[in-house]
């Protein structure tokens, strides 16, 4: 199983939009990964210099978005997608995605979703509620 470290995720991130840039062959993984990543020109300056921000950290209490979170975010968003797991969230999506006529705005509404989830596993040492994170879903999603 794929269960790499912190630097090990990044680096996948820093490899990948190299490869894609360098147009050399993309694993399937890759290729989504490269599709994320150029949806957010914002983080190609840390991706191309990843000396620079290879070891940074990013505090949301200043405001700071943590660019190899929310691409890891999107990416775990993807595959929940392509399987429809937790089972209702691909229908979920394409309200979104209709609300805003928008696929990449309705994902920013699941990554937020995800983050409250994440964050309330974390605060309460609990495993991650997926009855939580699909009720936060449903509140988004338009009614109909």
């Amino acid at each position: 199983m794929f269960n790499p470290n912190r630097d090990q995720a990044r680096q996948f991130f820093i490899d990948t939009w190299a490869k894609f840039q360098r147009r050399d062959p993309l694993s399937s993984l890759e290729e989504k990964a490269a599709a994320i990543i150029a949806l957010h020109p914002e983080y190609h300056r840390v991706l191309q210099n990843p000396e620079s921000f290879i070891s940074s950290d990013w505090r949301p209490e200043a405001g700071d978005i943590n660019p190899f979170l929310h691409i890891g975010f999107h990416l775990a968003i993807q595959e929940q997608l392509d399987i429809d797991q937790p089972h209702g969230i691909r229908a979920i999506h394409a309200q979104l995605a209709a609300k805003h006529d928008d696929e990449h705005a309705a994902k920013h509404e699941i990554l937020e979703c995800l983050g409250e989830t994440l964050w309330q596993s974390q605060r309460t040492g609990q495993a991650l509620d997926g009855a939580l994170y699909l009720q936060l879903l449903r509140q988004r999603a338009p009614a109909g």
